[in-house]
């Protein structure tokens, strides 16, 4: 078993300027897959700079709602922030990430895990490009 091969890396959200509006991520849909893990990174550290998760039953998250004890926030600056969902009750999910500070926001990134179809592709042009090696013997990388 290898990790590349069991999970599913998805970008949501680009690198976001220094500013206080809130980010939402692109909406992720858990059909076939059991859990997600959605992590960036907040350049400021506050109380009122988190990120939380929002679940619906419409694709575009018209009904949104925010997941009880889904707000995290970083303990320091520039620490990554991770929010992991473990069979949420609706297929849709997004991550969200409130700013009440200026902060700049760093790349999110939903990782579904647990999935019921494999292997899953993690080279997506322009956003992810991945390689897994079996018993690598030693050379050039």
């Amino acid at each position: 078993m290898n990790l590349l091969t069991d999970v599913k890396i998805t970008k949501v959200a680009d690198t976001t300027a220094n500013g206080t509006t809130t980010v939402n991520g692109s909406v992720i849909d858990m059909q076939g897959f059991e859990g997600v893990l959605f992590v960036t990174n907040i350049a400021s550290a506050a109380a009122n700079n988190i990120m939380k998760v929002q679940q619906g039953q419409v694709s575009n998250l018209s009904d949104a709602a925010d997941l009880a004890g889904s707000g995290q926030t970083s303990g320091a600056s520039d620490e990554v922030v991770a929010v992991d969902i473990y069979k949420p009750l609706e297929r849709y999910l997004r991550p969200v990430v409130v700013r009440g500070t200026t902060t700049v926001l760093g790349e999110i990134y939903a990782i579904q895990y647990r999935s019921r179809r494999k292997p899953q592709s993690n080279v997506i042009s322009g956003t992810i490009n991945s390689r897994v090696l079996v018993s690598p013997a030693e050379g050039t990388a």
